[in-house]
């Protein structure tokens, strides 16, 4: 299944005016090595070093290569993480913050040696990595993640009394030498030519459904071809395989990004982050010509999934920020949104699937490093299934229990649980006469939850609102035009189509349709 399916709105910066490449459905049933499930960078990472080691593998998808959360992303590599080093040792000790450290330098540089093998053209290039002081900060919280990140081996790390020339910061900096930007879509574009360069197939357009590991593992597709294979990976974001275990130490947040386009020069190409809550972050996309504006993305504003519908005020707030703290005011032209899938500890869970059944693996919980954990994943995976040892498996291990973060875990799942009140509660509209085209509401009709959707040519579309997942009612988001779960982050299209995971079905019909 396909992590997002384009079923958001919203256009990000990678995939304005791009053709991302598509391939054909799965036809007939069908026998690889290693079946891989999601067509995103942990996904193609997986397939391309598995292939360049001569595994057949085939890769499924719902969607276009690209075209779910990594498309979404802003092309950040690097080792600062969302979670501070001061944080990750408390939580895990200063070895695991040293591998910690040491798994997201390295996915940087194997993405380097990537880019450089296979001569790809996706404006991947070594910057700053820049963490700012918030508001009403000093160089006290820096000064001790500084020395956090000096433990864990972090290199050439420095604080300053402000930030780098250029970017008019004028709060305490902290400054990481040799981090990295990417264009992401044109990565993985070029990781899926090389998987059918080296043998290995792709399919889009093909949802996977169900995941039966064992000797062989078995995945069915919604149109009804299976996939034989000695092993599967589950790189669809979250996991589809798993219903309740890995969900309870997951949260589904959504981010948002703004594109402003800006004069040429002027300011050097960096990542920056604030220690705020909510965090801001901040990348340059280099004009690609002279004629050309520079452009800046900010993120931030994140929220839990399917548990606001604010986005213009978000996207406002971004645009604020960068006037207010930058100084860079310009047209913005780009405004999306994307899924961060958070685990409790900070730490992604990359390997065998918790339970008894061997050949089945996930990779999940990106907290906001989507790339470098993807290529993470790849790494750890390839070692894994090629029955290496991988100095990282037992870090992010899926099974793994993090008793320092139990308060976390006792937070979110208090979170979700709060959310099934919505079964009690009235509909956001009383009557579907209320529902604009273009638009989605829930209403209450007797016993009954519904999603209702009106299209651009008035016709009303209706379906079940309780996620088929864990039966939380879904929620109208307005800037994606999709349905989102509060529960588990689970998204589906206006019509009720599933788009995103944990769910594997759509929406349901509803019993008595309006007339």
């Amino acid at each position: 299944m396909h992590t997002d399916g384009g079923g958001g709105a919203t256009t990000p910066l990678w995939m304005d005016g791009v053709v991302v490449p598509t391939y054909a459905p799965l036809a007939r049933d069908t026998y690889a090595d290693v079946c891989v499930i999601g067509a995103g960078i942990a996904g193609l990472t997986t397939a391309y070093l598995l292939a360049r080691e001569g595994r057949s593998v085939i890769v499924v998808d719902q969607g276009p290569v690209g075209g779910g959360e990594t498309g979404r992303s802003t092309g950040h590599l690097t080792a600062v993480l969302q979670d501070r080093y001061v944080d990750l040792e408390r939580l895990h000790g200063a070895e695991r913050a040293r591998l910690i450290a040491g798994s997201h330098t390295a996915a940087i540089d194997r993405i380097a040696a990537i880019v450089s093998a296979e001569d790809i053209d996706c404006g991947f290039g070594r910057v700053d990595g820049c963490l700012v002081a918030a508001d009403g900060e000093g160089r006290d919280r820096l000064d001790r993640e500084a020395a956090a990140m000096r433990r864990a081996g972090l290199a050439g790390v420095t604080v300053h009394d402000r930030g780098p020339a250029g970017w008019f910061v004028t709060r305490p900096c902290l400054t990481v030498p040799h981090q990295a930007q990417i264009d992401p879509v044109a990565y993985v574009t070029a990781l899926a030519q090389a998987i059918v360069r080296d043998g290995g197939r792709i399919v889009s357009g093909t949802r996977a459904i169900s995941v039966e590991g064992g000797m062989p593992a078995r995945v069915g597709t919604a149109g009804g071809a299976t996939v034989t294979a000695a092993a599967v990976v589950v790189a669809t974001h979250t996991p589809i395989n798993d219903v309740v275990t890995m969900h309870t130490k997951l949260a589904a947040y959504r981010t948002y990004v703004i594109g402003l386009k800006v004069r040429r020069g002027g300011r050097q190409p960096l990542l920056l982050w604030d220690t705020g809550r909510p965090e801001h972050y901040v990348r340059i996309r280099p004009a690609p010509d002279d004629r050309s504006p520079d452009v800046v993305l900010v993120g931030g504003e994140d929220h839990r999934t399917g548990q606001a519908d604010d986005s213009a005020a978000r996207f406002a707030r971004l645009e604020a920020w960068a006037l207010d703290r930058l100084h860079i005011a310009g047209v913005t032209d780009f405004r999306w949104s994307g899924q961060i899938v958070e685990p409790v500890d900070g730490l992604a869970y990359i390997g065998r699937n918790p339970g008894v059944v061997p050949n089945v693996y996930i990779a999940t919980g990106d907290a906001g490093n989507g790339l470098t954990h993807g290529t993470i994943a790849g790494i750890v995976l390839t070692d894994l299934l090629a029955d290496r040892a991988s100095p990282w498996a037992a870090l992010y291990d899926p099974s793994r229990r993090s008793v320092r973060a139990s308060g976390e875990y006792l937070r979110e799942n208090l979170n979700v649980v709060g959310r099934y009140a919505r079964w009690l509660t009235p509909g956001a509209v009383p009557r579907v006469g209320d529902v604009a085209p273009g638009q989605g509401a829930v209403l209450r009709r007797g016993m009954q939850k519904i999603a209702c959707y009106r299209d651009a040519a008035g016709v009303l579309h209706e379906r079940s609102a309780v996620c088929p997942h864990l039966y939380c009612i879904v929620e109208w988001n307005s800037a994606e035009r999709t349905w989102d779960c509060p529960c588990h982050g689970s998204r589906f299209a206006p019509d009720g189509r599933v788009i995103n995971g944990p769910a594997v079905d759509d929406l349901p019909p509803v019993d008595e349709p309006e007339a």
